[in-house]
C-alpha cells in the first residue's frame, strides 16, 4: 500500500472520529492551597470542542489522499 494511501484511510478515521466526538477533555491537577507541610490540590476538565468543519475537511482530505494513491 502506498503512502498517501495510508494517510487517506487515518484522515478518513480521524474525520469520522471528528463527527461522532464533538469534543474531547482532559484533566489536570493544580495547587488550590500551599501552606508550608499542608498542600491542597484539584483536578480541573478542560473541554477542547471540534467544530464539523475540522471533520468535513479531514474526511474530504483523506478521500482526496486515497483517490491519489489510487490513481499513481
Amino acid at each position: 500500500m502506498k503512502t498517501p494511501a495510508i494517510f487517506g484511510i487515518l484522515l478518513i478515521i480521524l474525520g469520522v472520529a471528528a463527527f461522532a466526538y464533538q469534543s474531547f477533555t482532559y484533566t489536570t491537577t493544580e495547587k488550590a492551597i500551599d501552606l508550608g507541610p499542608i498542600q491542597v490540590t484539584a483536578e480541573k476538565q478542560h473541554t477542547i470542542p471540534l467544530p464539523p468543519i475540522v471533520g468535513a475537511v479531514a474526511l474530504i482530505g483523506g478521500v482526496v489522499l486515497l483517490l491519489q494513491g489510487r490513481k499513481s
